[in-house]
Protein backbone atom coordinates (compact mmCIF):
# COMPACT_ATOMS: atom_id res chain seq x y z
CA UNK A 1 0.00 0.00 0.00
CA UNK A 2 1.57 3.44 -0.65
CA UNK A 3 1.61 5.66 2.56
CA UNK A 4 -1.25 8.23 1.44
CA UNK A 5 -1.72 8.74 5.00
CA UNK A 6 -0.60 7.38 8.26
CA UNK A 7 -2.92 4.33 9.60
CA UNK A 8 -3.45 2.34 12.79
CA UNK A 9 -2.17 -1.31 13.25
CA UNK A 10 -5.65 -2.44 13.57
CA UNK A 11 -7.06 -4.68 10.97
CA UNK A 12 -10.93 -5.10 10.67
CA UNK A 13 -13.06 -7.92 9.33
CA UNK A 14 -16.34 -7.21 10.33
CA UNK A 15 -18.67 -4.46 10.92
CA UNK A 16 -22.58 -4.28 12.25
CA UNK A 17 -24.10 -1.08 13.17
CA UNK A 18 -22.20 1.98 15.24
CA UNK A 19 -19.39 -1.66 15.75
CA UNK A 20 -16.16 -2.97 14.22
CA UNK A 21 -14.02 -6.13 15.19
CA UNK A 22 -10.38 -6.40 14.17
CA UNK A 23 -9.18 -9.48 13.26
CA UNK A 24 -8.28 -10.56 17.14
CA UNK A 25 -11.79 -10.02 17.75
CA UNK A 26 -11.55 -6.93 19.74
CA UNK A 27 -14.69 -4.56 19.13
CA UNK A 28 -14.22 -0.88 18.82
CA UNK A 29 -17.66 1.85 18.76
CA UNK A 30 -17.09 3.52 15.51
CA UNK A 31 -17.91 7.45 15.75
CA UNK A 32 -16.42 8.05 12.15
CA UNK A 33 -18.30 5.30 9.88
CA UNK A 34 -15.74 5.75 6.92
CA UNK A 35 -15.64 9.60 7.54
CA UNK A 36 -19.78 9.84 7.50
CA UNK A 37 -19.60 7.37 4.02
CA UNK A 38 -21.53 4.63 6.26
CA UNK A 39 -24.58 6.60 6.72
CA UNK A 40 -26.51 3.79 7.67
CA UNK A 41 -23.67 2.06 9.89
CA UNK A 42 -21.79 -1.00 8.95
CA UNK A 43 -23.64 -3.83 6.65
CA UNK A 44 -27.13 -2.65 7.58
CA UNK A 45 -29.58 -5.40 6.66
CA UNK A 46 -31.21 -2.80 3.90
CA UNK A 47 -28.06 -1.91 2.18
CA UNK A 48 -26.85 -5.79 2.30
CA UNK A 49 -30.16 -7.14 1.16
CA UNK A 50 -30.15 -4.47 -2.18
CA UNK A 51 -27.11 -5.13 -2.91
CA UNK A 52 -27.50 -8.81 -3.20
CA UNK A 53 -30.73 -8.55 -5.69
CA UNK A 54 -28.48 -6.31 -7.72
CA UNK A 55 -25.47 -7.96 -8.23
CA UNK A 56 -27.09 -11.19 -9.22
CA UNK A 57 -28.75 -9.43 -11.96
CA UNK A 58 -26.83 -6.76 -13.17
CA UNK A 59 -24.03 -4.31 -11.88
CA UNK A 60 -22.96 -2.28 -14.81
CA UNK A 61 -24.34 -2.16 -18.21
CA UNK A 62 -22.05 1.39 -19.21
CA UNK A 63 -22.87 4.62 -18.27
CA UNK A 64 -24.11 4.77 -22.32
CA UNK A 65 -27.32 2.94 -21.32
CA UNK A 66 -29.99 3.62 -18.85
CA UNK A 67 -30.56 0.85 -16.19
CA UNK A 68 -33.69 0.93 -14.39
CA UNK A 69 -32.30 1.68 -11.07
CA UNK A 70 -30.78 4.74 -12.24
CA UNK A 71 -34.29 6.04 -13.29
CA UNK A 72 -35.29 4.78 -10.05
CA UNK A 73 -33.03 6.85 -8.04
CA UNK A 74 -33.58 9.70 -9.73
CA UNK A 75 -36.97 9.48 -9.87
CA UNK A 76 -37.39 9.73 -6.02
CA UNK A 77 -33.94 11.39 -5.41
CA UNK A 78 -35.41 14.66 -7.38
CA UNK A 79 -39.07 14.10 -6.37
CA UNK A 80 -37.57 14.04 -2.30
CA UNK A 81 -35.24 17.17 -2.71
CA UNK A 82 -37.59 19.02 -5.34
CA UNK A 83 -35.08 18.80 -8.30
CA UNK A 84 -35.80 18.50 -12.13
CA UNK A 85 -32.59 16.32 -13.09
CA UNK A 86 -29.75 14.47 -11.61
CA UNK A 87 -26.80 12.90 -12.40
CA UNK A 88 -24.68 10.30 -10.36
CA UNK A 89 -21.12 9.42 -10.03
CA UNK A 90 -18.95 7.75 -7.94
CA UNK A 91 -17.24 10.07 -5.74
CA UNK A 92 -17.83 13.90 -3.94
CA UNK A 93 -14.77 15.34 -5.33
CA UNK A 94 -16.37 14.33 -8.97
CA UNK A 95 -19.48 15.84 -8.43
CA UNK A 96 -17.72 19.12 -7.36
CA UNK A 97 -15.95 19.21 -10.04
CA UNK A 98 -19.52 18.56 -12.53
CA UNK A 99 -21.30 21.69 -10.52
CA UNK A 100 -18.28 23.67 -11.73
CA UNK A 101 -18.35 22.89 -15.10
CA UNK A 102 -22.07 22.81 -15.04
CA UNK A 103 -22.39 26.45 -13.67
CA UNK A 104 -19.87 27.29 -16.57
CA UNK A 105 -21.66 25.69 -18.89
CA UNK A 106 -24.96 27.47 -17.56
CA UNK A 107 -22.39 31.29 -17.90
CA UNK A 108 -21.79 30.26 -21.41
CA UNK A 109 -25.52 30.23 -22.02
CA UNK A 110 -27.24 32.57 -19.86
CA UNK A 111 -23.96 34.86 -18.93
CA UNK A 112 -22.01 35.67 -21.52
CA UNK A 113 -19.58 32.98 -21.03
CA UNK A 114 -19.05 33.83 -17.28
CA UNK A 115 -16.84 31.21 -15.97
CA UNK A 116 -15.96 32.83 -12.24
CA UNK A 117 -17.03 30.59 -9.18
CA UNK A 118 -16.54 32.61 -5.69
CA UNK A 119 -15.98 29.52 -3.01
CA UNK A 120 -16.28 30.83 0.85
CA UNK A 121 -14.08 28.44 2.47
CA UNK A 122 -11.70 28.58 5.57
CA UNK A 123 -8.80 27.66 6.17
CA UNK A 124 -5.07 27.27 5.02
CA UNK A 125 -4.65 26.37 1.45
CA UNK A 126 -1.13 24.97 2.13
CA UNK A 127 -2.44 22.44 4.85
CA UNK A 128 -3.57 19.30 3.28
CA UNK A 129 -7.45 19.02 4.35
CA UNK A 130 -7.40 22.68 3.11
CA UNK A 131 -5.89 21.84 -0.28
CA UNK A 132 -8.08 19.37 -0.24
CA UNK A 133 -11.04 21.11 -0.14
CA UNK A 134 -10.02 23.88 -2.21
CA UNK A 135 -8.81 21.69 -4.86
CA UNK A 136 -11.89 19.73 -4.88
CA UNK A 137 -13.91 22.75 -6.27
CA UNK A 138 -11.65 23.24 -9.15
CA UNK A 139 -12.30 21.74 -12.13
CA UNK A 140 -9.16 19.54 -13.19
CA UNK A 141 -10.46 19.92 -16.72
CA UNK A 142 -9.89 23.31 -17.36
CA UNK A 143 -6.80 24.75 -17.63
CA UNK A 144 -8.15 28.05 -16.62
CA UNK A 145 -10.53 26.27 -13.63
CA UNK A 146 -7.32 27.60 -10.69
CA UNK A 147 -7.58 31.24 -11.48
CA UNK A 148 -11.33 31.58 -11.86
CA UNK A 149 -12.13 30.18 -8.49
CA UNK A 150 -12.01 32.91 -6.19
CA UNK A 151 -11.59 32.27 -2.48
CA UNK A 152 -13.15 34.27 -0.01
CA UNK A 153 -13.43 33.56 3.75
CA UNK A 154 -16.47 31.59 5.34
CA UNK A 155 -19.28 33.53 6.85
CA UNK A 156 -18.15 36.69 6.00
CA UNK A 157 -20.49 38.01 3.69
CA UNK A 158 -19.08 41.76 3.38
CA UNK A 159 -15.84 39.91 1.54
CA UNK A 160 -18.50 37.71 -0.38
CA UNK A 161 -20.53 40.43 -1.82
CA UNK A 162 -16.69 42.16 -2.81
CA UNK A 163 -15.91 39.82 -4.85
CA UNK A 164 -18.55 39.01 -6.96
CA UNK A 165 -18.35 40.76 -10.58
CA UNK A 166 -19.78 40.84 -14.41
CA UNK A 167 -17.30 37.54 -14.40
CA UNK A 168 -19.01 35.87 -12.04
CA UNK A 169 -21.24 32.97 -12.50
CA UNK A 170 -21.73 31.40 -8.90
CA UNK A 171 -21.41 31.08 -5.25
CA UNK A 172 -20.65 28.38 -4.11
CA UNK A 173 -19.85 26.81 -0.31
CA UNK A 174 -20.77 24.34 2.07
CA UNK A 175 -23.25 24.50 4.61
CA UNK A 176 -21.35 23.64 7.15
CA UNK A 177 -17.82 22.83 6.96
CA UNK A 178 -16.86 19.31 7.70
CA UNK A 179 -13.12 19.28 7.21
CA UNK A 180 -13.50 22.27 9.23
CA UNK A 181 -14.07 20.96 11.98
CA UNK A 182 -17.86 21.00 11.50
CA UNK A 183 -18.57 24.62 11.23
CA UNK A 184 -21.46 25.88 10.16
CA UNK A 185 -22.64 28.72 8.21
CA UNK A 186 -25.17 31.37 10.06
CA UNK A 187 -28.12 31.78 9.07
CA UNK A 188 -27.82 35.58 8.31
CA UNK A 189 -24.59 34.59 6.09
CA UNK A 190 -26.88 31.75 4.03
CA UNK A 191 -29.49 33.58 4.10
CA UNK A 192 -27.95 36.86 2.84
CA UNK A 193 -25.61 34.59 0.07
CA UNK A 194 -29.21 33.57 -1.23
CA UNK A 195 -30.87 37.10 -1.62
CA UNK A 196 -27.66 38.35 -3.19
CA UNK A 197 -27.64 35.67 -5.86
CA UNK A 198 -30.98 36.00 -6.66
CA UNK A 199 -30.58 39.72 -7.25
CA UNK A 200 -27.56 39.41 -9.41
CA UNK A 201 -28.27 36.76 -11.09
CA UNK A 202 -25.80 34.18 -10.42
CA UNK A 203 -26.44 30.68 -9.41
CA UNK A 204 -25.86 29.35 -6.09
CA UNK A 205 -23.92 25.80 -5.50
CA UNK A 206 -24.54 24.05 -2.15
CA UNK A 207 -21.94 21.60 -1.50
CA UNK A 208 -23.59 18.84 0.49
CA UNK A 209 -21.33 15.80 -0.05
CA UNK A 210 -21.13 15.94 4.07
CA UNK A 211 -24.45 17.79 5.16
CA UNK A 212 -26.89 15.88 2.99
CA UNK A 213 -28.39 12.82 3.07
CA UNK A 214 -30.35 13.41 6.59
CA UNK A 215 -26.43 13.83 8.36
CA UNK A 216 -27.83 17.28 9.30
CA UNK A 217 -31.22 16.16 10.41
CA UNK A 218 -33.07 17.34 7.29
CA UNK A 219 -32.56 15.42 3.97
CA UNK A 220 -30.86 18.29 2.81
CA UNK A 221 -28.78 21.52 4.88
CA UNK A 222 -30.41 23.85 3.09
CA UNK A 223 -33.90 22.80 4.56
CA UNK A 224 -32.70 24.43 8.02
CA UNK A 225 -31.89 28.00 6.64
CA UNK A 226 -34.87 28.13 4.40
CA UNK A 227 -33.08 28.65 1.17
CA UNK A 228 -33.21 26.56 -2.12
CA UNK A 229 -30.01 26.18 -4.36
CA UNK A 230 -29.49 25.82 -7.80
CA UNK A 231 -26.95 23.23 -8.05
CA UNK A 232 -26.92 20.70 -4.85
CA UNK A 233 -23.91 18.61 -4.66
CA UNK A 234 -24.26 15.03 -2.60
CA UNK A 235 -22.02 11.97 -1.81
CA UNK A 236 -20.47 10.40 1.41
CA UNK A 237 -23.39 9.13 2.73
CA UNK A 238 -25.78 8.58 -0.11
CA UNK A 239 -24.48 4.99 -1.04
CA UNK A 240 -24.27 3.82 2.26
CA UNK A 241 -20.35 3.06 1.95
CA UNK A 242 -20.73 2.40 -1.89
CA UNK A 243 -19.35 4.90 -3.86
CA UNK A 244 -21.61 7.01 -5.25
CA UNK A 245 -22.58 10.99 -5.43
CA UNK A 246 -25.68 12.88 -6.74
CA UNK A 247 -25.57 16.01 -8.23
CA UNK A 248 -28.67 17.69 -8.90
CA UNK A 249 -29.54 21.08 -10.60
CA UNK A 250 -33.55 23.30 -10.90
CA UNK A 251 -34.53 25.18 -13.13
CA UNK A 252 -32.66 26.58 -15.74
CA UNK A 253 -29.65 25.67 -14.23
CA UNK A 254 -30.18 22.03 -15.94
CA UNK A 255 -27.51 22.97 -18.68
CA UNK A 256 -25.62 20.27 -19.67
CA UNK A 257 -25.87 18.58 -23.11
CA UNK A 258 -25.04 15.54 -24.17
CA UNK A 259 -21.31 14.54 -23.98
CA UNK A 260 -20.56 17.27 -21.58
CA UNK A 261 -20.34 14.48 -18.84
CA UNK A 262 -19.44 10.80 -18.89
CA UNK A 263 -17.86 8.39 -16.69
CA UNK A 264 -17.43 4.68 -17.16
CA UNK A 265 -18.72 3.80 -13.71
CA UNK A 266 -21.48 6.83 -13.68
CA UNK A 267 -25.09 6.32 -12.96
CA UNK A 268 -24.06 2.14 -12.89
CA UNK A 269 -26.90 -0.05 -11.55
CA UNK A 270 -25.17 -1.90 -8.44
CA UNK A 271 -24.24 2.04 -6.99
CA UNK A 272 -27.81 2.81 -7.38
CA UNK A 273 -29.51 0.02 -5.89
CA UNK A 274 -27.28 1.11 -2.92
CA UNK A 275 -28.51 4.92 -3.17
CA UNK A 276 -32.25 3.82 -3.33
CA UNK A 277 -31.94 1.81 -0.33
CA UNK A 278 -30.53 4.42 1.85
CA UNK A 279 -32.55 7.43 0.53
CA UNK A 280 -35.77 5.38 0.90
CA UNK A 281 -34.56 4.42 4.44
CA UNK A 282 -33.87 8.03 5.52
CA UNK A 283 -37.09 9.35 4.24
CA UNK A 284 -39.05 6.04 6.17
CA UNK A 285 -41.59 8.29 8.58
CA UNK A 286 -39.63 8.70 12.04
CA UNK A 287 -35.96 8.44 10.36
CA UNK A 288 -35.00 12.35 10.65
CA UNK A 289 -36.54 12.86 13.66
CA UNK A 290 -34.55 9.87 15.38
CA UNK A 291 -31.73 12.00 14.30
CA UNK A 292 -32.61 14.94 15.08
CA UNK A 293 -33.06 13.44 18.57
CA UNK A 294 -30.01 11.51 18.84
CA UNK A 295 -28.00 14.76 17.69
CA UNK A 296 -29.42 16.69 20.21
CA UNK A 297 -28.53 13.53 23.10
CA UNK A 298 -24.63 13.97 21.19
CA UNK A 299 -25.03 17.58 21.58
CA UNK A 300 -25.61 17.23 25.27
CA UNK A 301 -23.43 14.69 26.18
CA UNK A 302 -20.18 16.59 24.15
CA UNK A 303 -21.02 20.20 25.94
CA UNK A 304 -21.42 18.42 28.91
CA UNK A 305 -18.19 16.86 28.59
CA UNK A 306 -16.48 19.77 26.92
CA UNK A 307 -17.52 21.93 30.25
CA UNK A 308 -16.30 19.55 32.49
CA UNK A 309 -13.00 19.42 30.80
CA UNK A 310 -12.30 23.24 29.95
CA UNK A 311 -13.02 22.92 26.07
CA UNK A 312 -15.14 24.14 23.65
CA UNK A 313 -17.27 25.63 22.32
CA UNK A 314 -18.97 23.07 20.66
CA UNK A 315 -20.47 23.55 16.90
CA UNK A 316 -21.74 21.35 14.25
CA UNK A 317 -25.48 19.85 13.40
CA UNK A 318 -27.18 17.09 13.45
CA UNK A 319 -24.66 14.22 13.77
CA UNK A 320 -21.78 16.44 12.33
CA UNK A 321 -20.13 17.81 15.86
CA UNK A 322 -16.83 19.11 16.57
CA UNK A 323 -15.37 19.95 19.78
CA UNK A 324 -12.31 22.34 19.67
CA UNK A 325 -9.83 21.28 22.53
CA UNK A 326 -7.96 23.84 24.53
CA UNK A 327 -4.24 22.90 25.05
CA UNK A 328 -4.18 19.45 24.09
CA UNK A 329 -3.87 17.86 20.42
CA UNK A 330 -6.43 16.16 18.80
CA UNK A 331 -4.67 13.71 16.88
CA UNK A 332 -3.28 12.62 20.22
CA UNK A 333 -5.92 12.52 21.82
CA UNK A 334 -7.73 10.41 18.66
CA UNK A 335 -4.82 8.08 19.61
CA UNK A 336 -6.10 7.48 23.16
CA UNK A 337 -9.38 7.02 21.96
CA UNK A 338 -8.29 4.06 19.85
CA UNK A 339 -6.56 2.73 22.87
CA UNK A 340 -10.19 2.75 24.36
CA UNK A 341 -11.54 1.37 21.30
CA UNK A 342 -13.26 4.31 20.18
CA UNK A 343 -12.75 5.60 16.56
CA UNK A 344 -12.92 9.28 16.15
CA UNK A 345 -11.18 11.51 14.15
CA UNK A 346 -9.30 14.98 14.27
CA UNK A 347 -9.74 16.98 11.03
CA UNK A 348 -7.76 19.62 12.05
CA UNK A 349 -4.83 19.75 14.74
CA UNK A 350 -7.28 20.81 17.38
CA UNK A 351 -10.48 19.82 16.68
CA UNK A 352 -12.29 16.32 17.26
CA UNK A 353 -14.76 15.62 15.08
CA UNK A 354 -17.90 13.00 15.71
CA UNK A 355 -20.34 11.75 12.41
CA UNK A 356 -21.98 8.20 13.86
CA UNK A 357 -23.83 6.35 12.05
CA UNK A 358 -27.60 8.41 11.10
CA UNK A 359 -29.10 5.04 12.87
CA UNK A 360 -26.71 5.39 15.77
CA UNK A 361 -28.66 4.78 19.69
CA UNK A 362 -28.61 6.80 23.05
CA UNK A 363 -27.10 4.17 24.72
CA UNK A 364 -24.01 4.08 21.73
CA UNK A 365 -23.74 7.87 22.38
CA UNK A 366 -23.42 7.26 26.18
CA UNK A 367 -20.85 4.86 25.79
CA UNK A 368 -18.39 7.10 23.68
CA UNK A 369 -18.82 10.10 26.21
CA UNK A 370 -17.52 7.26 29.06
CA UNK A 371 -14.65 6.18 26.44
CA UNK A 372 -13.43 9.59 25.59
CA UNK A 373 -13.54 10.54 28.90
CA UNK A 374 -11.27 7.83 29.43
CA UNK A 375 -9.62 8.90 26.68
CA UNK A 376 -9.31 12.75 27.49
CA UNK A 377 -8.12 11.22 31.54
CA UNK A 378 -4.90 9.42 29.68
CA UNK A 379 -3.94 12.89 27.74
CA UNK A 380 -3.97 14.35 31.21
CA UNK A 381 -2.13 12.51 32.87
CA UNK A 382 0.79 12.39 30.69
CA UNK A 383 0.77 16.33 30.91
Amino acid sequence: MMRTLERPSQLFVRGQGSWLWDVEGNAYLDFTQGLMANSLGHCPSVLVSALRRQVDSLINPGAGYYNLGMLKLATRLCQATDSDQAYFLSSGAEAREAAIRLARKWGQLHRGYAGRIVAAFDGPCDGPQGALAVRGWTSAGDKDGAAALVRVPFNDLEALTSALDERTVAVMLEPLQGEMGAIPATLEYLQGISRLCNERGLLLILDEVQSGVGRCGALLAEELYGIRADIVVLGTGLGGGVPLAALLARGNACSFEPGDLVGSCHGNALASAAGLAVLDTVLEPGFLEHVRAVGEHLREGLAHLARRHGHGPLRGQGLLMGLPLVGLSAPAVVEAALKERLLINAPQAHCLRFSPALTVSHGNIDEMLKRLTRALGRISGRN
